[in-house]
């Protein structure tokens, strides 16, 4: 169980990072707010046809008595996320992506904190697994850039956000209905997204539909399928170990965008995926051992 919940944090971080691609194809003539509104209603539809089709477990799981309703602790993640993802947004109008990925992945670093803070046992190969991760990820994406501008305060201040949203998942994942979570979750995202939208952007339809494969991909595959794996993934991983192997969406990043759109990877940036490689590695040892005993 412990592997298959690593494996589906991993596939969500493979999706987010490649998400990437598509968010800078589909917003070349969309702004922020109106993308991520048109991705989070799309992803939110998708939701809800798949919490209609996940009815037969949950009928079977109110029988046995183990159902318990997700909406209201999906209230609680979604106004989390989407402060996060707004910060994020705006942030990016003053400072650069790789630093935003770099700044934004300092939960590497906060969540293993929260979780002592919140009385969890952190085990030293975490500690190591996750200054491995956050030393490539500088090697990956900030490429010298040293001077901190507002958009960066901005992105420092998301990285606390989307550090409680990974504890409040923790929290609640393996104890409500996680298409119920899931769904409210992304519901909360595309409302108040359309709000900002309308608010501080003008909204055309001609772009948004030229915009469609982008907009498909980031709501039906990235706030929909990798925001539904993160909760049911993070319900067999702690959550120093689900930092580390979500903050792989910047390997994956890079990446697509070396296959995807021609962009060169640097000697540093490979390094930088080898020392965040180790670091997901080192965090594994003692599982996989448990794992050993256990069927020995």
């Amino acid at each position: 169980m412990h592997l298959r919940g690593n494996l589906m944090l991993l596939l969500a971080a493979f999706i987010w990072g490649t998400t990437f691609v598509a968010q800078m194809v589909g917003m070349e003539g969309l702004g922020p707010f109106t993308y991520a509104a048109a991705r989070y209603i799309l992803g939110f539809l998708f939701l809800v046809g798949l919490w209609y089709t996940w009815k037969g477990p949950r009928e079977t799981a109110k029988r046995a008595g183990t159902y318990h309703a997700g909406w209201k602790a999906g209230l609680g993640a979604g106004c989390i996320m989407f402060v996060a993802t707004s910060l994020q947004q705006v942030a990016m109008l003053y400072t650069t992506a790789g630093k935003t990925a770099f700044i934004t992945a300092l939960y590497i670093i906060l969540v293993p904190l929260g979780a002592v803070l919140l009385g969890k046992r952190i085990h030293i190969e975490n500690w190591i697994g996750a200054f491995l991760a956050l030393a490539g990820l500088y090697f990956l994406s900030i490429h010298g850039e040293v001077a901190l501008s507002f958009g960066d305060g901005l992105v420092l201040i998301s990285a606390f956000f989307w550090t409680g949203h990974i504890l409040f998942i923790d929290r609640f994942a393996s104890l409500v209905d996680p298409i119920e979570l899931s769904t409210t979750q992304v519901g909360v995202c595309a409302a108040g997204s359309l709000v900002a939208a309308l608010l501080f952007e003008t909204i055309a339809v001609q772009p948004i539909f030229s915009a469609w494969f982008a907009i498909f991909y980031g709501g039906v595959m990235s706030a929909g399928v990798a925001f539904t794996l993160q909760i049911l993934g993070q319900q067999y991983a702690e959550p120093g170990q689900a930092a580390i192997i979500m903050s792989f969406e910047a390997v994956f990043g890079v990446l697509s965008s070396w296959l995807l759109l021609g962009e060169q990877m640097t000697i540093a940036q490979i390094m930088g995926c080898v020392l965040m490689l180790a670091g997901m590695i080192i965090t594994q040892i003692r599982p996989l051992l448990k794992d050993r005993r256990r069927m020995s």
